[in-house]
């Protein structure tokens, strides 16, 4: 574990193993290579600056926005906190679904109307911005996961089996993340785990094999799911339980390949 090496040190890399110019990126992102370069220099992103950015570089912008160490702007929030209750057990029912029935859900989801946000998210407080172990689980909030729905969902789609209680002392600081760690959570954000420890300061010995199906498809199927209401977000867990066709209350843990 090396610590938050900084913004310009972290877009420097990603420029490097992306082999992209920095005409090349300000181009994709509409930017000058002035502009580029300043961050590069050390100077600090601004907000629009990481919105043009992120979607140049493949990542979701609140993402970019966290790894930045900077406070995520309201509109960027999942729509209703109250979808938390829901979130994990959509994906953890998911888990049991065909892929062609998990495409269904996920494509379901995009197509429910946007409803009008009505409170303001408030995520626990975590340890400083800059700190590698409060960027993931922020991340991780940021798609309407608790601690709990941390745990669920990670035991679920990925080797990773821990108790609530653990995320948050991650989140504060007090747990260094570890290879393993940085790995799966990698697969549930859905961002390149060699690109993730890098950016987080941890060191990865190999190169980690691709994530399983489910733990891609519950990337996108978390990441669409913030646009939903609690009410959407019910409907939607209740209609990934029916499909599963059968009468279990349990869960697959550890899926084979994951």
């Amino acid at each position: 574990m090396t610590g938050h090496p900084g913004f310009s040190v972290m877009l420097a890399w990603l420029l490097d193993h992306r082999e992209l110019s920095v005409q090349e990126l300000a181009d994709r992102a509409g930017l000058t290579a002035n502009e580029v370069r300043a961050v590069l220099a050390g100077e600090a992103p601004s907000e629009g600056l990481l919105r043009r950015i992120a979607p140049a570089m493949g990542f979701h912008t609140v993402d970019l926005i966290i790894l930045a160490g900077q406070a995520v702007p309201d509109d960027m929030a999942p729509l209703d906190a109250g979808a938390e209750r829901w979130a994990p057990y959509i994906v953890m029912d998911a888990a049991r679904l065909p892929v062609t029935a998990r495409r269904e859900l996920l494509q379901l989801i995009r197509s429910l109307p946007q409803e009008k946000r009505l409170s303001v998210f408030a995520p626990k407080r975590l340890a400083p911005l800059a700190d590698p172990g409060g960027s993931v689980i922020r991340m991780l909030q940021y798609r309407n996961l608790s601690w709990t729905g941390m745990g669920k969902t990670l035991a679920v789609v990925t080797p990773t089996h821990l108790s609530a209680s653990t995320y948050g002392v991650i989140g504060s600081g007090r747990k260094e993340l570890t290879p393993r760690l940085v790995i799966d959570f990698a697969a549930l954000l859905g961002i390149d785990a060699q690109e993730l420890a890098v950016l987080t300061g941890v060191y990865l010995c190999e190169v980690p094999p691709p994530p399983a199906p489910q733990a891609v498809d519950a990337a996108a199927l978390l990441w669409e799911a913030r646009r939903l209401s609690a009410a959407q977000a019910r409907h939607v867990s209740e209609l990934a339980r029916s499909m599963r066709g059968d009468s279990s209350n349990g869960y697959i843990i550890n899926l084979p390949g994951a």
